[in-house]
């Protein structure tokens, strides 16, 4: 189609690394697996839960030591909720604070009457849906429960400085949902949500968390 003409298309190129470990340095990994592929106008994209494995933040659950109240308020959730077990709840606890958690308990039960959903979250700390409870993230943390990665903003700037490309940290499921933690520029937002729907990231034997959009006019008609 004649409209095409000159329009930017993303290809992607998911990039195979080394299985990543804590303490690494994430804005590292990131320059010296995008070197020769990515360049400005390009978007390397990483998945947030190796993100937060880099800064320490995949824990055991046999290492946690749940409280009553995590015990208690790990019964509310779906079973396939992220704050399902105790040792999870309890990690949320720590992560906000327990006034936070129970205002956000208290949101969810006025959601429940109002029909709306996503209070808890909300009140509670966003960061907190970040949460990934018993991960099935790559070897070897898929016995983990994996926080959310702290100060993304942070990183992704890091990212730029180093590579000259854009940088985003992406929370994305098998389902289609793409939510972008953080951008180093908001216009490529749509695009880059677009291109991550059908999850390009693999977190087992694919062992790419890094994917970059390589940026290419559209050939003409």
């Amino acid at each position: 189609m004649a409209g095409n003409k000159g329009k930017i298309i993303y290809d992607k190129v998911p990039v195979r690394t080394h299985i990543i470990m804590e303490n690494e340095d994430i804005v590292e990994l990131a320059r010296k697996y995008s070197a020769g592929i990515a360049e400005p106008g390009d978007v390397i994209c990483l998945a947030e839960s190796v993100v937060a494995i880099t800064q320490g933040r995949a824990v055991l659950p046999e290492t946690v030591r749940p409280g009553r109240l995590a015990r208690f308020l790990s019964r509310f959730p779906g079973k396939d909720g992220s704050l399902a077990t105790p040792p999870a709840m309890q990690l949320a606890i720590e992560e906000v604070g327990t006034l936070r958690i129970l205002a956000g308990c208290a949101a969810a039960a006025v959601g429940r009457l109002l029909k709306k959903k996503g209070l808890f979250y909300i009140v509670a700390g966003r960061e907190l849906a970040l949460i990934d409870d018993i991960a099935g993230t790559m070897y070897p943390f898929e016995r983990h429960i994996v926080l959310g990665p702290k100060d993304p903003e942070r990183v992704v700037r890091n990212i730029k400085k180093a590579t000259r490309a854009e940088a985003v940290i992406a929370d994305v499921n098998d389902k289609g949902c793409v939510d972008i933690l953080a951008i180093t520029d908001k216009r490529y937002r749509e695009k880059v949500i677009e291109a991550l729907k059908d999850n390009p990231f693999g977190n087992e034997d694919e062992q790419t968390p890094i994917v970059i959009l390589k940026r290419r006019k559209a050939s003409p008609p």
